[in-house]
């Protein structure tokens, strides 16, 4: 009998034990609509047992998830700005789980899986290629309802290895990485919020297929080669109403409830940039990442920022943790307040403006509290040289409104 306890506890004892989870670079596969979204993961130890630092790896970007904790057999790897996590049980090399997605009251899930020391994307034994598809492209996407959109495909390659984003009004697709294969282009990403996976068929000047987004979505998407390919001016997209200089309103701060509004002292005589935002947004974050260390370098020119956040919900209670949880991962150093829900219209909280037509806009308001300019959307770092355009557009309207 006391021979049988002893083995018991010791299979109750190694039941309980932790996995151990290799270091280094996984490839990684949530899989979608579209089947196998592939991407990189860079799990190495933190300070303390059973945590872990992790990176998703997409072409150039290195983007680290929150804190990653092994409990029992799995590792939990969370993107909490986005209501997202990867969940993996460590069998040596492999690990095997599910991608989780909070959606209101309900969680919503995608198979995942990973594997210890692969670094491919699509193509386990890249081929080399005739195909040259870098350059700028006009693209049409249409969903299943018919509905279109317009973007700009940007294309780099090296051998038969693709990096691309899309310039779209509102934003843009962020780091895509894949491959050529035959005849047919494969791209992927994943940084927690954005799911994607296109596949496409190349001809002549053109790359056409399908494009599978987040947990259910698709579009079709074709696009041509042209060097001339162009957006709507992003700054004549949100604008102020007729007999309007200014714009004005009252919202709580995230951080201690009061109100907060553009005549309070810390904005009177400065030059002011709004960012309408979101913590659910992606290139909000990518914005962010830029306007912290800016603001950090030039606040004593006599600039401030305050960030405008439209969350899922307007509830306080709820709102007020996401944007702290952001401000604490950004260190943003200025105020975020809570303006309203990110499906209400722009009307509801700034009437002022014509529309809020993507997350992040930016506005820009001289020291006399006179809106300069309205900026839509944000070319990120995946977007290469429209990035650093932005940043050189960007210094020199800061320089000149600062210098009146």
């Amino acid at each position: 009998m006391k021979k049988i306890f002893l083995v018991a506890t010791g299979v109750l004892l190694g039941s309980l034990a932790h996995a151990q989870v290799q270091k280094g670079i996984w490839r990684a596969e949530v899989f979608n609509k579209g089947g196998a979204l592939p991407f990189g993961l860079q799990i190495e130890p933190a300070g303390a047992a059973n945590t872990f630092n992790v990176w998703a790896i997409n072409g150039k970007e290195r983007l680290k998830m929150d804190a990653s904790t092994l409990k029992g057999d799995s590792l939990h790897i969370p993107m909490e700005l986005f209501d997202a996590e990867l969940v993996g049980k460590v069998a040596g090399n492999q690990m095997t789980g599910v991608y989780k997605k909070k959606r209101g009251k309900a969680v919503l899930t995608l198979p995942f899986r990973a594997e210890f020391g692969k670094e491919y994307r699509f193509a386990p034994q890249p081929k080399p290629t005739s195909w040259n598809i870098a350059g700028k492209y006009a693209a049409t996407f249409k969903q299943a309802d018919g509905k279109t959109s317009e973007a700009v495909g940007l294309f780099e390659q090296k051998g038969s290895r693709v990096s691309a984003s899309f310039l779209t009004p509102t934003g843009d697709y962020r780091f895509l990485d894949g491959d050529i294969v035959g005849d047919s282009l494969f791209l992927s990403a994943y940084d927690g919020s954005h799911l994607f996976v296109f596949k496409a068929r190349l001809e002549k000047d053109k790359i056409s297929g399908d494009y599978f987004s987040g947990l259910s979505g698709h579009a079709s998407f074709v696009s041509v080669k042209d060097e001339k390919a162009a957006l709507p001016d992003e700054k004549s997209l949100t604008f102020l109403k007729p007999g309007f200089d200014k714009v004005s309103f009252s919202f709580p701060d995230a951080q201690s409830g009061k109100k907060v509004t553009l005549d309070d002292p810390r904005f009177k005589g400065k030059v002011v940039i709004l960012q309408i935002m979101g913590s659910w947004c992606p290139n909000c974050m990518d914005e962010t990442n830029f306007l912290v260390p800016w603001y950090k370098k030039n606040a004593k020119r006599g600039v401030e920022i305050l960030g405008l956040s439209y969350e899922r919900s307007d509830d306080f209670a709820v709102a007020a943790p996401k944007i702290k949880r952001m401000v604490d991962r950004f260190q943003i150093p200025y105020p975020v307040v809570l303006a309203g829900a990110a499906d209400q219209t722009a009307s509801a909280t700034l009437p002022m403006l014509n529309r809020i037509m993507g997350y992040p806009t930016t506005i820009y308001i001289d020291k006399t509290g006179k809106v300069r300019e309205i900026h839509t959307g944000f070319s990120g770092p995946g977007t290469g040289k429209y990035y650093d355009q932005y940043v050189e557009d960007f210094n020199r309207l800061m320089d000149k409104l600062l210098a009146e």
